[in-house]
């Protein structure tokens, strides 16, 4: 929900730096009313915020939001912002991290721009509120791993602490200059070594896909039963999975007489078009992603035969699955 930026709290500390570029920081806070910190010249980081509690406000160049419980803000780098304790609120418990974010993360993060470079990635499902906050401890420990042992294991209860800081100061300087954080048990952690870094990296990989993939579902096409939307997201969502026309009415409840009509009728293809359809598609992006073999393609895509699956590939694609890969490397160079 975007907000007017006026009346957030006043900087807590002067400068408010920034984690240099080429590090990986992540922290939880739960920070008291007057709590803010003022970039007039942004970070050369991208910063992600994920709400546990209570409130906050954040502006970025000309946008601004509030983020509340289950609410993922993200401000891209080198633009002007302030973020705080939401006036009125008593406090704002939130987890946060810097880093340099995969490119493969934008086209996830573009509908939920609200301009500027600011992300605001709501409503998400409470039912993903806890996996969320799972891989943002497991990126705390992770970001910690020295490399030498094996990496550090994550209760599921367990949750750190508020701390009395305001933001991580950091020196200027290269990616190696450590961060200096308040002393005591700071849920702060850096991420120096590159194993770390790339571990840290994918849990917040991981809290992009659910929080993006979950706070906007498509818009179901009008008229469509919710019972075939539902055989539809079931075939999308595992399309090698040994689907059936029985198997997908028992999902919806239906008889498979009913089910197959139903479905042929509002979608215009039976069900069982319907999934090869999706198999070919996961198999086109297998083919242009991976190494897998042929084989191991038509295996991973649901087809038993790897005769059949070259024969409905040409006919789909117009070309069989090994020069499909060539065509599509031949692109790329």
């Amino acid at each position: 929900m975007t907000v007017s930026a006026d009346g957030l709290p006043e900087t807590a500390a002067p400068g408010d730096p920034a984690p240099p570029p080429g590090l990986v920081v992540v922290g939880c806070f739960d920070q008291p009313a007057g709590y803010g910190i003022n970039r007039p010249r942004g970070a050369d980081s991208w910063l992600f915020t994920w709400t546990t509690g209570g409130q906050g406000r954040l502006r970025h160049g000309g946008a601004e939001a509030r983020a509340g419980a289950g609410d993922l803000v993200v401000l891209a780098p080198g633009v002007p912002h302030r973020y705080g304790v939401e006036p009125g609120a008593r406090h704002w418990e939130f987890w946060w991290a810097h880093c340099q974010a995969r490119p493969s993360w934008r086209p996830w993060l573009l509908p939920y721009d609200t301009g500027e470079g600011m992300y605001v990635v709501t409503p998400t499902p409470a039912a993903v509120h806890g996996r969320v906050e799972a891989a943002f401890r497991r990126m705390l420990a992770d970001a910690r791993w020295t490399g030498t042992e094996a990496p550090p294991d994550v209760a599921p209860g367990d949750r750190p602490g508020a701390v009395p800081s305001a933001d991580v100061p950091v020196a200027a300087g290269s990616a190696d200059v450590p961060v200096a954080v308040v002393p005591g048990d700071a849920p702060v952690a850096v991420a120096h070594g590159t194993a770390a870094r790339e571990l840290a990296l994918c849990s917040l990989e991981e809290v992009v896909l659910v929080t993006a993939g979950t706070a906007r579902a498509p818009r179901p096409h009008p008229g469509v039963d919710p019972r075939v939307r539902r055989a539809q997201a079931l075939i999308a969502a595992d399309p090698a999975a040994p689907h059936t026309v029985r198997s997908l009415a028992g999902h919806v409840a239906l008889s498979p007489s009913r089910f197959a009509h139903l479905f042929t009728r509002q979608t215009g293809q039976s069900p069982m078009r319907a999934l090869r359809e999706a198999r070919l598609r996961h198999a086109a992006r297998l083919l242009e992603s991976s190494d897998l073999s042929v084989e191991r393609v038509a295996a991973a895509s649901g087809f038993v035969s790897p005769f059949h699956f070259n024969r409905v590939f040409r006919e789909r694609y117009g070309m069989p699955p090994g020069a499909y890969r060539a065509a599509g490397s031949m692109v790329g160079e």
